[in-house]
């Protein structure tokens, strides 16, 4: 059979149940796995042999989830983490350490920028944060020769940036580092970054993933098309013995397809534990099931909004790459031809005391610290995600102090339309 398409990877990839087995994931609520002999498990720890041994590392219900979402954006490996931001920096620290230096979009989510800037730079990693919109020769002087990664959002949170995955995976790969994509706006249904070239994804399945608002989780997924090989001293973690498992090195047992994840698995969650839950786990399942068809629902939504706010009188700007003139709308028609996400930004006239007036006046968007889920919601990020920024890095990330995030969910678009109009008038 051909290769399936993603609306049948979001019901079916991931798990295959075999006969009167049951037909939905199994909860796997257990901390521990029993082994008949020492002999068994000390494989298990040795790297030697399939299995789990501590849900602290590795859960039956979570690696089922977690292949779905590899099929979904077409890698080769993934792994579930307890949050978005767990995912994020998993996904550097496994190839980063003291004394290393990453290239980073500045228009990325705020708290990745904390991170970033303030505490990955306290264990000794420095970032340094280029304009998205920046030249290829502007991205290239940001390397240095302890550099070993590059990092993205597919779409900036909040700022709505679409970045041109192709120029990034350029200049990392020229620079023999791997590029890591936040994919989490966009989705696998509206983007696959692995197809344009970037080598690791990484989600926060709180968002569209889970749809609902129901669990914290996050994801990283491996390309496997990275050659660590090529570049054994800027990585040494996955080209050489690691110590702390007899000596295994990683690209050699597991291959350019297994080494990262399995590392990531092995170290970082067997020293930090940031699993997520099986029964979170379960749930995102439950969302995934039906991501194909609520994506859609959101960005059509998100578009009919996006069209009225930039008709409103009392409208200063509207950033949603699906409207014609956006100054990403070009990018978007490139890498998110079938749609972007269900979030637009845009700001009201009168700057911040306006807009929130204007979003304390909303009947049926909700101001709450999330976003892309079924209800509408809306927030002002230089008051709550962005506050700890200053004025120049607001500006470098994409985020005017006048800057309403607002995220369209599966409400009818005309109720959602004429909530913002009724807001927008100012009447309470």
């Amino acid at each position: 059979m051909a290769e399936t398409k993603l609306g049948t990877r979001c019901v079916q990839a991931g798990y295959h149940p075999e006969n009167g087995e049951p037909r939905q994931i199994p909860i796997i609520q257990s901390t521990t796995f029993k082994y008949a002999t020492s002999s068994d498990m000390g494989k298990l720890f040795d790297l030697e042999a399939d299995g789990y041994f501590y849900s602290r590392l590795q859960n039956p219900t979570n690696d089922h989830v977690a292949a779905k979402i590899a099929a979904l954006e077409g890698g080769t490996a993934a792994m579930l983490t307890s949050s978005g931001q767990a995912a994020t920096f998993y996904a550097i620290f496994n190839i980063a350490s003291c004394g290393d230096h990453v290239v980073s979009s500045a228009s990325i989510y705020g708290g990745s920028y904390n991170l970033f800037a303030v505490t990955m730079k306290r264990m000794g990693i420095e970032f340094t944060f280029v304009d998205p919109n920046c030249s290829e020769e502007e991205l290239s002087a940001a390397f240095r020769p302890n550099t070993k990664a590059v990092f993205g959002e597919t779409i900036a949170n909040p700022a709505l940036t679409v970045l041109d995955i192709e120029k990034f995976a350029r200049a990392a790969h020229a620079h023999g580092v791997p590029l890591i994509i936040d994919n989490t706006f966009a989705t696998p249904i509206n983007c696959r970054p692995f197809e344009w070239g970037a080598d690791i994804v990484t989600h926060s399945t709180t968002k569209y993933m889970d749809g609902h608002g129901g669990a914290v989780g996050g994801c990283i997924v491996d390309s496997g098309k990275f050659d660590w090989t090529k570049y054994p001293d800027k990585f040494p973690g996955l080209c050489t013995p690691d110590e702390s498992y007899h000596g295994v090195t990683y690209t050699e047992r597991f291959g350019l397809a297994g080494a990262y994840i399995t590392k990531a698995t092995a170290q970082l969650m067997r020293d930090f534990g940031s699993v997520q839950s099986p029964q979170s786990a379960y749930y995102l399942n439950l969302g995934l099931e039906s991501l194909h068809v609520r994506v859609k629902r959101h960005c059509e939504n998100a578009q009919k909004v996006a069209e009225f706010l930039q008709q409103h009188e009392k409208i200063a700007w509207v950033q949603y790459c699906g409207l014609p003139g956006d100054k990403y709308y070009e990018l978007g028609q490139k890498y998110l031809p079938n749609g972007s996400c269900g979030v637009v930004s845009f700001g009201v006239k009168g700057g911040r005391a306006a807009a929130e007036a204007f979003m304390g006046r909303l009947k049926i968007a909700a101001i709450e610290t999330h976003v892309a889920d079924a209800r509408t919601c809306c927030l002002h990020p230089a008051s709550s995600t962005h506050r700890q920024m200053n004025a120049q890095e607001l500006l470098a990330a994409g985020v005017s102090e006048d800057l309403v995030r607002y995220s369209c969910g599966l409400e009818d678009a005309d109720d959602l339309v004429a909530d913002i109009d009724q807001a927008l008038s100012g009447k309470d």
